[in-house]
């Protein structure tokens, strides 16, 4: 499961089973977790992440976007 990039207490990272699926970032939080989708980010789903929470998470994958694909299709190959 490589980490793609840590920004405070939360760490984004794939799942190498997820090739096969659109690319998209997992974060991690503690216990909390959720996925994004990064075509057209958005929400796939969440646990235990507020909606504040969530939103603030929504603009960090926006904001690092280009990078989470370029490494998802540096890690997976072009799908």
């Amino acid at each position: 499961m490589p980490t793609v990039k840590i920004i405070g207490p939360y760490r984004f990272h794939f799942y190498s089973s997820d090739h096969g699926e659109p690319a998209h970032v997992h974060v991690q939080r503690d216990e909390a977790n959720a996925k994004f989708w990064l075509d057209s980010v958005r929400l796939d789903r969440s646990q235990r992440f507020s909606r504040v929470e969530l939103a603030r998470l929504q603009k960090l994958v926006e904001r690092h976007q280009k990078e989470f694909r370029r490494k998802w299709h540096d890690y997976f190959g072009s799908q």
